[in-house]
């Protein structure tokens, strides 16, 4: 069967309209033409709607608003994270422990740097990094000092209350890796346990704002985070709470959380442009978030300058953590592996990270902040209340405006509208450029028998 003889057959029988009067030689030349031109333009039509249908689902599929539907709403309290910030007693005590009561009280900054490592190791390498070392220098395994000086968390939380009810902290306030050492976090996805225990930490119109309060022993950092957020050397220094002894601070907060339409997940990730927790690729941490992939960067970059990473880094190989030499290649670098920089920046040393924000990315603003003097002879201690300033009046959505079904309706509509097709429409195509010729030449040949078995 001839390939023109398949294309008029499809052609008089296509359920595409307009198409068969094109085929049919008993229309003028004129009107097999004027039909020509209809397709044609109806065809470009149908095409131009429905790139502009795909690039407004690539796009355009979420739209952002504001909620204020207040009233119904149930508040979690954000993730609060504690990081021993400084020790000296201990330092001191894990100094005689290793070297003697009468070592080089040089060690001891040593300890103190390698034990709460903020990327820069100035006495580190003044002491043990040149050829003239001090005594009792080491020069790998850091990680195992830094856990020998590191608090507790007994030695590091008492007496913590939500809503004025006392809780067990050590019990709640679990342990998290980061890159700024051990801390204790609540209300963390990121935490080390693998079934924390967690407070019913809700805020609602029935309970009013919460409030937490803890009694913290040591130097700590005190970080008020999403419930996937990490610490990390990044944090604004305005939204980090640096905890001395004696003094009693109080911050009010306010939160607006993002609520994400049911559908967001089945849109993909470069649509939305952002990340859900449980869409990780990283292997810092368990759950995805902005932080925690700013500290991927970091690790990333790290191995790419010096080969190994800082020796606090979480999850990281042992093989791969920093001896001295690495140490020196950190200090060296410090600019370039700790400061995070756009894309677009020029003539500044930093790490790009493209990272995406995680979907359910909560937005906490510092209202106010206090601090009064305590003094307690018999202890040294200070003691933090963050507390929510009211609920929330407005909350974050996230609609999914043009999702898949979406744009087969709206690309069904215009073939069915510019072209009068539909599925099987195309379905036909297939048939008579394939499977229709042969079936016509095998039953040409059964009607050739059939013929000559009646003459016969």
């Amino acid at each position: 069967m001839r390939f023109v003889d398949i294309v008029k057959e499809y052609l008089f029988n296509s359920t595409i309209h307009g198409v068969k009067f094109i085929a049919d030689e008993s229309y003028h030349v004129a009107e097999r033409a004027f039909w020509i031109v209809c397709v044609i333009v109806s065809w470009i039509g149908s095409a131009l709607l429905i790139e502009a249908s795909l690039e407004a689902f690539r796009t355009s599929a979420i739209s952002f608003v504001v909620e204020t539907s207040y009233r119904d709403w149930n508040t979690k309290f954000p993730a609060v994270v504690v990081c021993e910030m400084r020790n000296m007693e201990r330092i001191q005590a894990v100094a005689d422990d290793l070297w003697g009561p009468d070592h080089d009280f040089a060690m001891e900054e040593v300890l103190n740097e390698i034990s709460y490592f903020r990327g820069e190791s100035y006495h580190t390498l003044n002491e043990c990094g040149g050829e003239d070392t001090t005594e009792n220098c080491f020069f790998s395994n850091f990680s195992s000092y830094a856990r020998l000086v590191r608090s507790s968390c007994e030695d590091t939380l008492e007496e913590c209350y939500w809503n004025d009810k006392p809780f067990d902290c050590c019990k709640y306030f679990q342990p998290m890796e980061t890159e700024l050492g051990l801390c204790y976090a609540v209300n963390s996805l990121q935490t080390s346990a693998k079934n924390p225990l967690k407070i019913d930490m809700i805020s609602n119109k029935y309970t009013g704002p919460g409030k937490l309060r803890i009694s913290v022993l040591t130097e700590a950092l005190i970080y008020t985070l999403g419930e996937e957020d990490v610490p990390n050397l990044i944090t604004p220094k305005s939204e980090v709470l640096l905890i001395d002894y004696y003094i009693s601070y109080k911050r009010q907060i306010s939160i607006k959380d993002i609520e994400n339409d049911p559908e967001t997940k089945q849109v993909s990730v470069e649509q939305r442009k952002c990340r859900f927790p449980d869409e990780n690729i990283l292997d810092v941490h368990a759950y995805y978030s902005y932080s925690a992939c700013s500290v991927q960067c970091r690790k990333d970059k790290q191995l790419k300058t010096c080969n190994c990473t800082n020796h606090l880094m979480p999850n990281s190989d042992p093989a791969q953590r920093c001896d001295m030499a690495g140490l020196v290649c950190l200090n060296t670098n410090y600019e370039e592996l700790t400061i995070v920089i756009p894309s677009w920046s020029t003539g500044k040393r930093g790490v790009v990270c493209d990272c995406l924000p995680s979907c359910t990315e909560v937005d906490i603003a510092i209202v106010h902040d206090w601090r009064e003097s305590i003094f307690n002879p018999e202890k040294r201690y200070s003691t933090i209340e963050i507390e929510l300033s009211a609920l929330p009046t407005e909350r974050y959505k996230r609609n999914v405006v043009r999702g898949r079904l979406d744009l087969v309706v709206s690309v069904g509509g215009t073939t069915g509208l510019f072209v009068g097709a539909s599925l099987l429409s195309f379905v036909e195509i297939i048939y008579y450029f394939t499977i229709r010729p042969y079936g016509t030449v095998f039953m040409r040949k059964i009607r050739t028998r059939l013929h000559q078995h009646q003459h016969q």
